[in-house]
C-alpha cells in the first residue's frame, strides 16, 4: 500500500475529498497512489496540509534505506522549505468549490505544438450553468494557432473529462506522457486516435493507443 493511501485512509478522508481539501483532481489522486504519478515535492506541500502531515512524510524520508547523503539530505531540505513559503495564492481553494472550477494550462511548448500539464491549477473561473453537475469540470487555456480560428490563443476552453467525444468535436488529448494536444475529433480507430488540426496546413494524423492516456471534450468556451 502506498503512503498516500496509508495516510489518506488515516485521515478518514476519501479520494475525492483529499482532492477537493488540496485543490487537484480524484484521478490525480488515484494517480498518485498507484505510482503512475511522482510524489514530488510540490505535490507533497499540497497534499500534506489536509492530511495533517509533515510534507516529509509524503516523500518518505524517514524509510529511505541507504539514508540521504548529506548534501542530498541538504537538497531536498531546502527545496521543501522553499515549497511551503513560496506557495502562490492561486493554488488556494475557492471558499465555495461547487461553484468554480480550476484553469490548468501549458507550462511550455513542445513539438506538433503539444503543451504540458502543470500539476495544479493557476487560476479559477465560475462554472458555468452547463456544467453545475458535471464531475471534475476544468478550464483550459489555448496557447499556439494549430486551431485557428476555431479556437484562439488566450481563451479559456471548457472540458468535460466524462462527456464521450462526438465527430467534430473539440478535445484535449491526454498522452501518457502527461502532454496534452487541442484539436478535433475524427474517429477512433484501431491504431488510436484520429485528429485534425487547421494550421499550418490542415491534416488528419493518429495518436496510436500506447501513447493515449485519455481524451477529454470541450463543451464550450470564454474570450479572455
Amino acid at each position: 500500500m502506498s503512503t498516500l493511501r496509508e495516510l489518506r485512509q488515516a485521515a478518514g478522508l476519501s479520494q475525492e475529498k483529499l482532492a477537493e481539501l488540496a485543490g487537484t483532481s480524484q484521478p490525480q489522486i488515484n494517480k498518485l497512489e498507484a505510482g503512475q504519478r511522482k510524489m514530488t515535492v510540490d505535490w507533497a506541500v499540497k497534499l500534506a496540509k489536509p492530511l495533517g502531515v509533515e510534507p516529509a512524510a509524503l516523500l518518505g524520508l524517514g524509510l529511505i534505506e541507504p539514508p540521504l547523503s548529506g548534501s542530498e539530505l541538504k537538497n531536498t531540505t531546502r527545496a521543501l522549505r522553499n515549497a511551503i513559503t513560496a506557495q502562490p495564492q492561486a493554488l488556494v481553494l475557492p471558499n465555495n468549490p461547487h461553484e468554480n472550477m480550476p484553469v490548468r494550462a501549458a507550462a511550455r511548448g513542445g513539438v506538433d505544438q503539444e503543451m504540458f500539464l502543470e500539476d495544479g491549477p493557476i487560476d479559477w473561473v465560475k462554472k458555468p450553468d452547463y456544467l453545475k453537475n458535471a464531475r471534475d469540470p476544468y478550464g483550459m487555456y489555448v496557447v499556439g494557432e494549430s486551431m485557428m480560428p476555431r479556437f484562439r490563443p488566450a481563451q479559456i476552453l471548457h472540458i468535460n473529462p466524462y462527456k464521450p467525444p462526438a465527430c467534430g468535436a473539440g478535445v484535449i488529448v491526454v498522452k501518457r506522457n502527461q502532454a496534452i494536444l487541442i484539436k478535433e475529433f475524427v474517429r477512433r480507430s484501431p491504431e488510436g486516435v484520429v485528429l485534425r488540426e487547421y494550421q499550418p496546413e490542415a491534416r488528419e494524423f493518429t495518436v496510436a493507443e500506447e501513447d493515449l492516456d485519455t481524451v477529454h471534450t470541450v463543451v464550450g468556451l470564454q474570450e479572455p
